[in-house]
Parts: structure tokens; sequence; C-alpha cells
């Protein structure tokens, strides 16, 4: 049997976020096994493992229905919560290996019963795409310049390749209709896992919107996606969109699947030069399944 934990990551109020089923204990999983849940369930799947050694507290994989992930931002905050919420953590830092590297869990139960948990993330990476590779872009989202703000589109990194593009407005955000197959092709030719358009939604507050069409997932959009959100606060910085502090940056996303949910970004410096980030929101739980073998 395999007990599996049904969560939601980065509601908004309580609602929406991203669904995510959750294994913590997937010792006795192969990979095979591991994708059979995330293609019964149909989303972004974590399976917690025992560490191997002492460099870590545990091992942590992903995987959607097509294929093994190298980290999920919400897939690793879900199961961390999930873990809390059982009293299987070591304390309230935990140190977690993923194949994209080392992850630092911060889990904080002081203010209330449920759990409040941050992970870091590295310092992202920003490039400005060429030309040709931006109309590629603007082709694939059937847009044209004119619709975006006076900034590049970018591919930003901290786990995986994510594509930025800057939209005018909330509301043309909202308006784009994705095509899987062409956004699969163009994530193939531009290096990217998924494409990030994002919306200034207030900016005096730091408060943006996003969606994320990924490249292969086995779906065409994600209500909310952590690894995205915190590649997309440091095209932020680096377009001067917002002040280089460490307050926090809110990404709204899943507006347009009816499941708007919300991911919080916290930048970390080092005197001016920006060290990394911690990516956080809140969990809810919605039910549990037991799978039969």
């Amino acid at each position: 049997m395999t007990e599996v934990e049904l969560v939601n990551v980065f509601t908004h109020m309580g609602r929406g976020g991203n669904p995510c089923p959750i294994v913590i204990d997937a010792s006795n999983l192969l990979a095979a096994g591991m994708q059979s849940v995330a293609q019964q369930f149909g989303h972004e799947s974590g399976f917690v493992l025992p560490s191997p050694g002492l460099e870590s507290d545990y091992v942590f994989r992903f995987w959607v229905p097509r294929h093994e992930m190298e980290m999920c931002g919400h897939a690793t905050i879900g199961a961390l919560w999930v873990l809390a919420t059982k009293g299987r953590l070591p304390g309230e830092q935990v140190r977690i290996e993923t194949r994209s590297g080392s992850v630092t869990g911060y889990v904080d139960r002081v203010d209330s019963g449920d759990p409040s948990v941050e992970i870091s993330q590295p310092v992202g990476k920003v490039v400005d795409l060429s030309h040709a590779e931006e109309e590629d872009v603007l082709s694939t989202l059937k847009l044209s310049r004119r619709d975006l703000l006076d900034l590049p589109v970018q591919n930003a990194v901290t786990s995986r390749v994510k594509t930025l593009i800057p939209i005018k407005g909330v509301r043309e955000l909202s308006e784009l209709v994705p095509d899987p197959a062409q956004i699969e092709a163009c994530c193939g030719r531009i290096g990217s896992t998924g494409l990030y358009p994002y919306a200034i939604d207030h900016q005096g507050e730091r408060r943006f919107e996003a969606r994320q069409f990924p490249k292969s997932s086995g779906y065409p959009e994600d209500a909310a996606t952590g690894i995205a959100a915190a590649a997309l606060a440091f095209g932020l910085l680096k377009n001067e969109l917002v002040e280089p502090n460490s307050e926090r940056i809110t990404i709204m996303q899943g507006r347009a699947m009816g499941a708007l949910s919300e991911i919080r970004v916290r930048l970390g410096f080092a005197g001016s030069r920006p060290v990394g980030c911690l990516l956080g929101g809140s969990v809810t739980r919605a039910e549990q399944h037991v799978l039969q073998p």
C-alpha cells in the first residue's frame, strides 16, 4: 500500500493553490511506482526518502506524469508541511537533497499550530534572449512587441530555467490561450522548461501576477509554480521593478484557471549582492488516499 497525502500548496485565503500528491514513506517505491502516482493524480508529485548519509535529513524526488523532475518548489514545501504536521521533522531547519542540489527548509510553528514553510533557492541567473529567440516566444504566444512592457524577454533560473515575458497588464495576461504543442517546441528551441508571462499588479506593494505554461509536464498550465516565481523575483530585481531589499515579493498565479494562488519570495543579500532567496506560501490538506500495489 502507498499512502498519499493530497495537499494544496500556495493557497490564497485558503483557496486555490497547486494540488500536490505527497508520499512521505516512499522507500519501497521504484521510479515506475512514483511515476504511476503522478499519472494517477495528474499532478506534480513529491516523494520523501531517507538520506543515505549525514549530509542531509531527507532525499526528495519529484515526478510529473511524463517524467522525473530535478526540483519542484511546491512539492518540497508540501512535503515539509506534511512531515511537520505528522511530527516527523528533526527540527525547524531541514536539509534536503534533490536532483538539482541541496535545499534547506525552514519550518516555523511558533505563531500558530499550522506550520509555516520556506525553502531556500540559490541566487538566480537572468539572461536576455536574442531577438530571434524573443520573436519565437512572441509568435508562440500570439503576441507582438507592443503587447509587452519595455523590458526584455529573459531566461531566468534558480533550479530550472523559466522564460520571463513582461506583459503590459493583468487583463492581457489573463487573455493568453496556450497551445501546449507549440510551447513544448518553443521551450526546446530556447532551452527553457516553461514560459512564464508576468504583469505588474501593484509595484509599490511588490505584487505581480504570472502564468506558467510548462514545456512537457502532461498538462497545459500550472496554478502555482514556486521555482518559476523564484526565478521571476531575480528578473524583477534585474529589471529594477523591485528595490534591492528582503521585503516580501508576492506572485499571484492561477487566476485564469479559477485557482488563484499566492507565492511569496524574499530575496537575500550579502551587503548589496544578492545571494539567494526564500520561497514560501500557505498549504492546506485536501484528502488522503491509499493506493493498492
